[in-house]
């Protein structure tokens, strides 16, 4: 029978397995010892690697800190001179600021300026053209100055004066549609009023014989007057001159002599001489003053019966009337807008 393994011994080894276990131990520490020896250089080697880069990034670290304290006072530097510099663009931008002001300031003061040189001329141009037409009785220098200023207020192209430009324009328009004044139409009326004086017949004159022969002669039937007839008609005649009855409307006619009616006749006669002289010279109210005495005057004088009374009257009142139409128009609205936009308003 063959002896086991755990019994069996080894005449080279005496101890047996107890000395094998401790040969093998021994190895494996050595092999522990060599491994961790090795451990220990790789880690050191890890370490010193580890320093070396340390150091390396360390320096890197110093080098950048200086060149970042180089870069941050060199950007402090550029901060205080664009600091420097933005104060004196400040300084600058807020001069140029005032000088822009002052300058929209002188340039709306020359443009107010020129455009109260404007609304003064057009003003004195109207004034002026105004004076003309009532020197004149024409409405000519009114349309031109119209037409001038409508011109110059479109050429300027400023909205403030919009409102002047208006007046002008309705200004314009209604003088374009008044009636021209006929002054030598109008002369010659009071030519015929003149010439109608001579003829007029006044309340208390008595009626011419031939008139008063006439109406008898068309009352009584037309035969051969005999001797005692016309003695009788003769002294009718003689009678009828010393008493005479007729109706007069105003008081002031009846005591009117036949030498103060000559004087009358001239006075109306003056009168509308200087209604015409009145036209002449553009003295319009003067003239209106002088035809509305005229008128008076034959109404209180002269006999409403009488047709030629009537014509005068009637040649009276034509005058008055074209008299009155032909008043030169006001530029009210204009002058008005003028003085709004020279106020400033």
């Amino acid at each position: 029978m063959t002896a086991s393994p755990e019994t069996a011994q080894d005449p080279a080894n005496p101890e047996g397995p107890a000395a094998s276990y401790r040969h093998v131990w021994r190895w494996l520490a050595i092999a522990v010892a060599a491994l961790a020896l090795l451990l220990t250089v790789l880690l050191w080697q890890k370490l010193s690697r580890i320093q070396e880069q340390l150091a390396r990034q360390s320096a890197d670290s110093g080098q950048q800190s200086m060149e970042a304290k180089a870069w941050a006072k060199q950007a402090q530097e550029t901060v205080k001179d664009s600091a420097a510099r933005l104060a004196l663009l400040e300084t600058r931008l807020g001069e140029v600021a005032l000088q822009r002001s002052q300058l929209e300031e002188l340039i709306q003061s020359l443009s107010r300026s020129r455009d109260e040189n404007l609304v003064v001329d057009i003003e004195s141009a109207l004034r002026m053209a105004q004076q003309q037409s009532q020197l004149t009785g024409s409405l000519e220098p009114l349309l031109a100055a119209l037409k001038s200023a409508q011109t110059r207020l479109q050429r300027a192209a400023q909205p403030r004066l919009a409102p002047v430009l208006r007046a002008l324009e309705k200004d314009l328009d209604r003088l374009s549609t008044v009636q021209v004044f006929d002054l030598p139409g109008l002369l010659i009326k009071l030519d015929e009023g003149v010439a109608l004086v001579d003829g007029l017949l006044l309340a208390n004159q008595a009626l011419p014989s031939s008139v008063m022969n006439g109406a008898l002669s068309a009352v009584q039937p037309a035969q051969a007057p005999s001797w005692w007839m016309v003695g009788l008609a003769q002294f009718a005649d003689q009678l009828k001159g010393l008493v005479r009855v007729s109706r007069i409307e105003s008081p002031e006619a009846a005591l009117l002599s036949p030498e103060q009616g000559f004087f009358l006749r001239e006075n109306l006669k003056l009168k509308l001489l200087n209604a015409r002289l009145g036209l002449l010279a553009r003295q319009k109210d003067a003239a209106r003053a002088d035809l509305a005495s005229a008128a008076i005057t034959v109404r209180r004088y002269a006999d409403g019966s009488s047709r030629k009374t009537v014509q005068m009257l009637q040649l009276l009142e034509q005058s008055a009337e074209q008299l009155k139409a032909s008043d030169s128009p006001r530029l009210e609205g204009s002058l008005s807008a003028l003085a709004t936009a020279a106020a400033g308003r």
